[in-house]
């Protein structure tokens, strides 16, 4: 028999939106892991407010919704704040019920400095990392490093050189083949040689122009490493510098320095870390670098040599630090980072330890799950 619509809605009903999520449904499990590792992060969060005035938006409620735009890959805060406002299990994952309204996009832009100051992010990634540690799903022996590019929120037209002044009118730039100058101001530079000495962007001063390889296009990026544990692939800690010659070098020893064992660590990594001073400082740090020899002939040797290649461990971390990939991925795909979200070393770097947190809130829920 053919149904019919109802033309009168429910005016009245009981329910709340957790009602509406089903048991099984993998945000369950993040939403526990999420809640205890904030729980942690109380005295934090105390410390952060006055204790008169206005009730602010709860800072648990704020870094569980940039949790939501990551797992989902909402592209925005403010198409964020817009599907808080009908999605069931949005409202139900921040702690909003059925009738309290959602908050603007604007609050985050005024609590954003706020969080980066008190380093909230640094502390919620460590809080996540702590839990996996207690639960065994990190060794917190053996490690693995690289780092990645992603480009800044800045285009090739907001380079100018540094010694150009704010109010230089359009056109003074590069002329083209025609002798005419550049109507969008210095959005042309064919024929001009540029470089992170004499040229700066105007939008993002902190980016720098880099390329990931040879052959490949010259961008606006910061740089972002990884050090991961090679038990479950989980994210150790992370790092958002500026891009220099030695990035990768200098923050992988930044971070294998704060690793607290009692035994001697391991850690691997690609071509490029393959230099006397990182194997040195790895050594002096009581780490052993389980690093790909760099052998050019006729040129270089490689600073590994067979008191480390003789071991079957070194073949072993070798093959597992390729899963380092697969978090570079996870990050620039589904958390939208392939292109950072703000403007400023410090705003991308507290991004990217909440889409670092928000991977390893999954990762540790399948884990549980399987």
């Amino acid at each position: 028999m053919r149904g019919k619509a109802k033309k009168q809605p429910t005016m009245l009903m009981v329910m709340s939106p957790g009602s509406m999520v089903p048991p099984s449904h993998p945000l369950r499990g993040i939403k526990k892991l999420a809640d205890a590792a904030l729980k942690d992060l109380d005295p934090v969060f105390a410390g952060m407010y006055a204790e008169a005035g206005r009730y602010s938006i709860p800072p648990e409620r704020l870094l569980k919704s940039l949790l939501v735009m990551v797992l989902y890959s909402i592209r925005s805060e403010r198409q964020l704040c817009e599907q808080l406002q009908y999605n069931m299990l949005f409202r139900w994952f921040v702690d909003m019920d059925m009738t309290e309204p959602a908050f603007d996009a604007s609050t985050f832009s005024k609590n954003r400095d706020r969080l980066i100051e008190h380093e909230v992010a640094v502390a919620f990634l460590g809080a996540v990392v702590e839990g996996a540690k207690a639960s065994g799903l990190m060794s917190g022996e053996h490690f693995s490093v690289d780092g990645t590019l992603i480009t800044a929120l800045a285009s090739h037209k907001s380079i100018k050189p540094k010694d150009s002044g704010p109010d230089d009118p359009p056109g003074t730039g590069p002329t083209d083949s025609k002798g005419q100058g550049d109507s969008n101001g210095w959005s042309s530079f064919k024929g001009e040689t540029r470089s992170n000495e004499t040229h700066a962007s105007t939008t993002d001063p902190d980016s720098r122009i880099a390329r990931k390889s040879s052959g490949t296009g010259a961008e606006l990026s910061f740089a972002v490493n990884v050090l991961m544990d090679n038990r479950n692939g989980l994210i150790a800690d992370v790092r958002t510098d500026i891009v220099t010659g030695a990035v990768e070098r200098d923050a992988a020893l930044e971070m294998l320095s704060k690793i607290d064992g009692e035994r001697r660590a391991t850690v691997g990594a690609d071509k490029a870390y393959d230099t006397k001073r990182f194997v040195k400082v790895c050594r002096e740090l009581g780490i052993t670098p389980h690093v790909a020899q760099n052998i050019q002939p006729g040129r270089r040797g490689s600073a590994i040599d067979k008191r480390t290649t003789r071991h079957k461990g070194y073949n072993v971390s070798l093959i597992v630090r390729r899963q380092i990939e697969a978090i570079f991925a996870w990050l620039k795909a589904p958390g939208r980072m392939k292109r950072a979200r703000h403007r400023g070393i410090d705003r991308v770097g507290w991004f990217t330890e909440i889409a670092a947190a928000a991977f390893n809130l999954v990762k540790i829920n399948n884990l549980a799950r399987a």
